[in-house]
């Protein structure tokens, strides 16, 4: 990471001029590319599509998209409605269990 960019170098690219060329362009990596996670670290791919449901088992939907923001990362959360839950783990976010599809959040299933 370079502020908020991500430096690569890409095989058979090695210059600047070569490089502009390349400006605007989709780089895709295959997820069995990427390095594995650290503990309590997770790619936000993985996170997509997981069933949320509050401590009580109140189901909320599902994870539809994240934001990035300058605090702290938003889960987006589709079911009756849609919920913006920050993603603030142990203090919000109380545990991600990707094989089980789901994520446990403290958060009032009314806000």
């Amino acid at each position: 990471m370079q502020g908020k960019a991500v430096i690569a170098k890409l095989d058979g690219i090695n210059d600047r001029d070569q490089a502009a060329s390349l400006v605007g362009w989709k780089i895709f990596v295959k997820p069995e590319q990427l390095p594995e996670p650290e503990k309590d670290e997770y790619y936000w791919s993985d996170l997509i599509g997981l069933a949320v449901e509050t401590m009580s088992g109140i189901h909320l939907g599902v994870i539809d998209n994240l934001l990035e923001t300058g605090a702290n990362d938003v889960v987006i959360v589709k079911g009756d409605r849609e919920r913006a839950i920050p993603f603030l783990q142990s203090q919000i976010i109380i545990d991600i269990d990707l094989h089980a599809g789901k994520m446990i959040v403290d958060w009032d299933p009314d806000f």
